[in-house]
């Protein structure tokens, strides 16, 4: 975790407020790794630093967060991957946060980031039924055979994708909503019928959209979309 000011460290670890730490700095209460810390200005990292007040030790709270990402082009969903920019680069948040699930790095669209591992294991797991939407354009006409084709299921290595719901919106572009998400999965279906990808964009998972978000911004969530989030996993 990046370090943060030691008086915010205190206000988040559920201690006090910011402002009646700086007065507990000030007054030589506090200890960082055993050295008793008068500077306001002083950092810590709260997964190493052993931070007492009055000689009683202070567990870092950390607060939960919910992030939603414009993912551009050129990134790579991961939180460490040598000699690639990955999403975390466009972050700006003192929590560690990791991605719920994947976009492949020619992928834009949806990602959403946070450090709450009971909702990011239920999103992530292959098992649980949330819807995911993409807006899909193509490098040629695809007849709506081929789309049928794709809503009604393909066999990619064997083992059959579940039945989408597809919308035509031009004859080189669609929405369509799964609900699972295999490795490169849509750039697969599409190949399956004949057709390539040259866009792939996710536009909404379960019920938070990406909205008019622009691309390489990020949002906190609002307090009703964690809402919803939370009570979709709890079903």
């Amino acid at each position: 975790m990046s370090e943060i000011r030691l008086q915010k460290f205190l206000s988040q670890a559920g201690v006090c407020s910011r402002r009646k730490g700086e007065r507990f700095i000030l007054e030589g209460r506090v200890t960082v790794n055993g050295e008793t810390v008068t500077q306001l200005g002083t950092r810590v990292d709260p997964d190493s630093d052993r931070v007492a007040v009055d000689g009683h030790p202070v567990k870092s709270r950390e607060k939960m967060v919910y992030i939603v990402l414009h993912k551009p082009e050129g990134y790579v969903t991961s939180c460490e991957h040598p000699g690639e920019k990955i999403v975390l680069d466009l972050l700006s948040v003192d929590q560690r946060v990791y991605p719920v699930g994947r976009l492949d790095k020619d992928s834009t669209g949806l990602l959403l980031l946070t450090n709450d591992g009971r909702l990011h294991h239920r999103l992530s797991h292959p098992s649980f039924d949330h819807e995911k939407e993409y807006e899909v354009a193509v490098e040629k006409p695809i007849p709506g055979g081929a789309l049928n084709k794709m809503a009604a299921g393909v066999s990619l290595n064997g083992v059959q994708t579940r039945p989408a719901k597809i919308r035509k919106l031009t004859p080189t572009k669609f929405k369509i909503i799964l609900q699972e998400g295999r490795n490169r999965q849509i750039r697969r279906m599409v190949g399956k019928v004949g057709g390539r990808v040259v866009h792939l964009k996710r536009i909404r998972i379960a019920g938070i959209s990406l909205g008019d978000l622009a691309k390489g911004k990020w949002r906190y969530l609002k307090p009703d979309e964690i809402y919803r989030l939370q009570a979709l996993i709890k079903t």
